[in-house]
């Protein structure tokens, strides 16, 4: 099940879905989807069994239950909607009614991680602990919460839209001050424990029936405390973690897990002061996510696919490696790379919009970046979310700023341009302490960021191109490594364009390797096809394409979620299959007839070499969702693929975003 596209539910659910339909496909088990979004790749002939474009609704699944009378359902790939629909099958009886089993995490457990009340009570049992709330109705009843909640609290006005009548009290009198103001807006106020500075992380757990768990990814958000985990800029591994706090998080996240009973895949987020090592356990989601997308594709560990053949079944220990394919799906990545995701806003379409981010979701898409460092994958994330931006670099802040905010208000209170406006309060002179006072960001990320602020006054202080030309190779390089465009050197240098830089960057053979994603630092060889760019390196891990040979399991004829064959041969359709002689079907010695309306077929628009090698294509994605741009140019590009490969020809992915299933590395030859 999965439903429309919004704000906080995009692609990442066609992805999950496709994932658990191609696991039924090989169970040779029948699939029936009910999704009305008719942009998704899961609404495809060919992948599902049946497919019904109704509203994940109670009553319409009810009436496709009393039709088709299925074994059982999978409610935990179709985000919240799903999720919410399956409770209420389940409470009304309609499940028990027809014989259907819920596949996976069963419905108590759902319910549990979702009420917050019982979510609490079952955490606190095993001796860990959420965050403290609780609502007053007067100001006796606030102080005698604040006092036993513990001060510093967060007063908020009850029912009041973005944040109205909300403050941080420290002590009495200023909880009482606050108090005064939230209760004009609104007779409830809402007293939370406050957690501002704190760290925010997220694991991706998954376990199977066989009680075998294990934590497939942890991410760390650069933005601490206050700002929904979507609207965060999110880095993969942890940086910050040093190994007793990571293990700490590990253990805690295995026992919430298994504690609940889930079966198959799970997020658990968490808050960690950094000065006292206190732990919140924020929330629990027993289902596939925007985080589960993104730590698939960082990791190379496909969750969504081990997650539906967990549910059929299967035990980790049982499921292979995609990646390695000579081990076991039951191992924790280990990483040699830096991913960072950053989300996409485009909140100035809609004029009314707060711009301020917070705990809902405005978020409208994401990318993620890979590179061998910090700094490098950053810059690449921050060209990808916006095609005008250099990189960590003010021009992109000054251009979109508005008069009424400065940038220490927007440090201050975070904005879709934040991370650009701390690029000019280093260019204004901020120093890491000034912008951590204002940010709460992590002075380790900070000081990062500092290092390619630093580069940047040294390309700038350099004196043009002629200078770096004549003894600047090795500046160059480190630039590169840093995660620095030519445009960006160009733009720093002036005078010159990045035509300039890229020519003596050739010139100095100054040029990115290619690298493979692997999931055990090189433990084992990789398999995968999974691949970035990377200037922080000495060697291709692969081949070209062109000359790449082709592993035994794998013979490039559409061997994804749809099995491997070639298309239907149709009549007045001849595939235009590599043979001597340029795009002519092997074999044929006819053409379609022509009606006399129709004009000779006109030549190829390539010429292919005469060896018998297959033609390799480029695909190009479309990057972030965007208003405008959604996850139809998904389907666009996905199906363009599989039609190269059907027609025994090669196709290669470039795509930067991760909530789709045109970045699932199983789908193309390269990604």
């Amino acid at each position: 099940w999965s439903s429309d596209v919004c704000s906080s539910d995009l692609g990442e659910f066609d992805y999950s879905g496709s994932q658990a339909i191609k696991a039924l496909r090989e169970q040779h088990v029948q699939s029936v989807l009910i999704n009305p979004n008719i942009a998704t790749v899961q609404t495809s002939k060919g992948l599902a069994d049946q497919i019904y474009l109704l509203p994940v609704t109670p009553e319409f699944v009810t009436k496709v239950i009393e039709k088709v009378r299925p074994d059982g359902i999978f409610a935990a790939f179709g985000g919240q909607t799903a999720l919410n629909c399956a409770i209420q099958l389940h409470n009304d009886g309609t499940l028990e009614k027809y014989g259907v089993k819920v596949l996976g995490t069963q419905i108590e457990a759902i319910v549990a991680t979702e009420d917050r009340k019982i979510f609490k009570e079952r955490v606190e049992s095993i001796g860990f602990k959420v965050a403290e709330s609780a609502c007053a109705d007067s100001m006796e009843e606030a102080r005698d919460i604040a006092k036993r909640i513990g001060y510093p609290v967060l007063v908020r006005a009850a029912f009041a839209l973005g944040g109205l009548g909300s403050g941080f009290a420290t002590n009495e009198t200023e909880l009482d001050g606050l108090c005064i103001k939230a209760f004009i807006n609104s007779p409830q106020v809402i007293i939370d424990e406050c957690l501002r500075g704190w760290k925010e992380l997220e694991y991706e757990v998954v376990r199977d029936s066989r009680d075998n768990c294990l934590v497939v990814c942890n991410m760390e958000n650069i933005d601490p405390m206050g700002i929904h985990t979507g609207e965060s800029i999110v880095v993969a591994p942890s940086q910050t973690l040093d190994n007793d706090e990571y293990n700490m998080l590990r253990d805690i996240a295995i026992k919430v897990i298994r504690h609940f009973g889930i079966v198959g895949e799970a997020n658990i987020q968490y808050a960690l002061d950094p000065y006292s090592k206190q732990v919140r356990i924020v929330e629990v989601n027993p289902r596939l996510s925007r985080s589960s997308a993104l730590a698939s594709k960082a990791t190379g560990y496909p969750l969504a696919y081990v997650a539906a053949k967990i549910a059929l079944g299967h035990d980790l220990v049982s499921l292979r490696n995609q990646v390695t394919r000579s081990t076991t799906a039951c191992f924790e990545p280990s990483l040699d790379y830096c991913v960072i995701k950053i989300p996409r806003w485009d909140i100035d379409k809609f004029p009314t919009v707060e711009k301020t981010l917070g705990t809902q979701m405005k978020s409208v898409g994401e990318v993620m970046s890979i590179g061998r460092s910090f700094t490098e994958a950053m810059q690449k994330a921050m060209r990808m979310v916006n095609e005008a931006s250099l990189g960590f670099d003010e021009g992109f802040y000054l251009r979109t700023k508005t008069e009424d905010k400065s940038y220490e208000q927007e440090l201050a209170s975070p904005g879709p341009t934040r991370m650009w406006a701390v690029a000019h309060a280093f260019q204004q002179g901020k120093t890491i302490e000034d912008v951590h006072a204002l940010t709460m960001i992590d002075r380790w990320f900070l000081s990062k960021l500092f290092t390619i602020h630093q580069m940047r006054q040294k390309l700038s202080g350099m004196g043009g191109l002629k200078a770096l030309a004549s003894g600047g190779q090795a500046l160059l390089k480190r630039s590169k490594q840093y995660g620095f465009s030519d445009k960006q050197i160009a733009s720093a240098l002036g005078q010159c364009t990045a035509m300039d830089i890229f020519n003596l960057r050739d010139q100095w053979a100054i040029k990115p390797f290619v690298k493979q994603v692997d999931t055990l630092a090189a433990e084992f060889p990789a398999q995968t096809n999974y691949l970035y760019l990377t200037y922080v390196g000495s060697e291709h891990d692969v081949d070209p394409l062109s000359r790449e040979v082709l592993p035994a399991y794998k013979d490039s004829l559409y061997d994804t979620a749809f099995g491997k064959g070639r298309l239907e041969e149709e009549h007045g359709w001849e595939l235009p299959l590599k043979s001597k002689g340029g795009l002519k079907r092997q074999g044929s010695t006819s053409s379609p007839k022509l009606s006399p309306k129709q004009a000779p077929a006109s030549s190829p628009p390539i010429t292919l070499s005469e060896d018998e090698e297959k033609a390799s294509f480029i695909v190009l994605g479309s990057g972030c969702y965007r208003i405008g741009a959604s996850v139809e140019f998904d389907w666009c590009s996905v199906n363009a693929v599989r039609t190269l490969r059907e027609t025994g020809h090669r196709a290669m992915v470039v795509n930067c975003n991760p909530e789709t299933v045109s970045t699932d590395y199983d789908e193309s030859d390269r990604l």
